[in-house]
């Protein structure tokens, strides 16, 4: 499994009712029911994806996930999930709120742009970086909202939405060293290529 989806298994309780945005496959949800017995749809559009998903057994809807989660009453949920999937939609914001409508807790995983790579390729090629956390061209990519660690953590201050969590990840450098872990969890916005969230809303007085 890919480190993300690992590390949000940490922060999904056993039995939970789960929602997954753009499952994809539904790799990880059928993950999460197999180890820890929890319940819940995913929610994909690419067509191919969703039968070999159903094809395992899982509950998947096809949807747009541009289209909202309005099919989903408030707190139907315990998390909501969203692997690698929030600089693709229209409109990352709303569509954040809305997954706090309708869950406790969100856990969000996305590439960071402002990743040492990146920001050299930039600099040296004067060209868009293609990398394994970005593995496509400037003209074919479904990014269309390239965020940081600092972008996405200014986004929740100004919406009221609490951290409980943050890991920093790099796809781009598997074998490094303990140091390298460290420096990544210090630096995340320069060394780590994929962010890791876990959020609530704050409590209202």
């Amino acid at each position: 499994m890919r480190m993300d989806h690992q590390l949000a298994e940490r922060w999904i309780a056993p039995r939970s009712h789960v929602l997954d945005l753009g499952c994809g496959n539904g790799e990880l949800l059928a993950h999460l029911q197999q180890k820890l017995g929890v319940s819940g749809y995913g929610l994909e559009i690419d067509e191919e994806k969703i039968n070999e998903a159903i094809g395992n057994g899982l509950s998947i809807i096809e949807q747009d996930l541009n289209d909202g989660l309005g099919r989903f009453a408030d707190n139907s949920f315990d998390t909501v999930v969203m692997a690698r999937a929030l600089q693709a939609v229209k409109s990352p914001d709303t569509l954040l709120l809305d997954m706090l409508r309708v869950a406790r807790e969100a856990v969000i995983t996305f590439p960071n742009f402002a990743h040492w790579q990146n920001r050299l390729h930039l600099g040296l090629k004067g060209m868009m970086p293609v990398s394994e956390a970005l593995p496509y061209e400037w003209y074919n990519t479904p990014n269309i909202h390239l965020c940081t660690f600092k972008d996405f953590e200014e986004l929740c201050a100004r919406h009221d939405i609490r951290i409980i969590n943050r890991f920093a990840v790099s796809d781009s450098d598997k074998g490094h060293s303990a140091l390298m872990t460290t420096l990544i969890r210090k630096v995340p916005n320069l060394l780590a290529d994929v962010a890791i969230y876990r959020v609530t809303k704050r409590a209202t007085e």
